[in-house]
């Protein structure tokens, strides 16, 4: 697969079937989420449209195939955090390492600087030993991508018989100017970025 041939769109509800098989592995093979059920896909639809009221919510595909999907989120309910956002990723487990995540989070950091958003986070799971159920791979992808090791919360998440820790990692943007400009949803900006 070339990352050439992938492109990036909106998430529609439509989607909702194709994102949720995606995230149903996590769910039912790992330890990435600290989710035991798979959602239906009411509550899964559900997710889609209230996460869309004040973020992009990206798929990428091709050949009209959607092989994962990526969006950011509220960091915090509290109007102080609204600066921050919290990202997250999925992608179609046999389509790793070829770039699509890269092109995901390259937009959505497009997208999060036109809301004025100044720190993008990310929660990561983090194995104590060698697990089969989590990969070190989020680690090293988000590395890559700039995000910085900011919080390790020790014994938090049990699944599979196993305590595993949670990580912070953030990707901040090193100005944050007093007065701050107010935060953008992305329904007020979608037109800049996706016709």
């Amino acid at each position: 697969m070339n990352t050439p041939d992938i492109k990036i769109r909106l998430v529609t509800l439509a989607d909702a079937p194709a994102l949720l098989h995606i995230y149903q592995y996590y769910v039912q093979q790992t330890a990435i989420t600290f989710e035991y059920d798979t959602p239906t896909i009411e509550e899964f639809e559900k997710r889609i449209r209230n996460i869309s009221l004040g973020y992009p919510y990206l798929v990428a595909y091709a050949d009209n195939k959607i092989l994962g999907f990526a969006y950011l989120s509220s960091f915090h309910p509290r109007a102080a955090y609204i600066w921050s956002a919290e990202i997250s990723i999925y992608l179609s487990h046999d389509v790793q390492h070829h770039g699509i995540g890269t092109l995901l989070y390259n937009e959505l950091e497009k997208i999060a600087a036109a809301q004025n958003i100044l720190n993008i986070n990310a929660c990561i799971s983090l194995p104590k030993t060698t697990d089969t159920h989590l990969p070190m791979t989020s680690i090293y992808f988000h590395k890559k991508n700039g995000f910085k090791k900011v919080a390790h919360f020790h014994d938090v998440g049990y699944k599979f018989n196993t305590w595993f820790d949670m990580i912070w990692m953030e990707k901040s943007n090193n100005i944050h100017p007093s007065p701050m400009t107010p935060f953008i949803p992305y329904p007020q900006i979608k037109k800049d970025f996706f016709a």
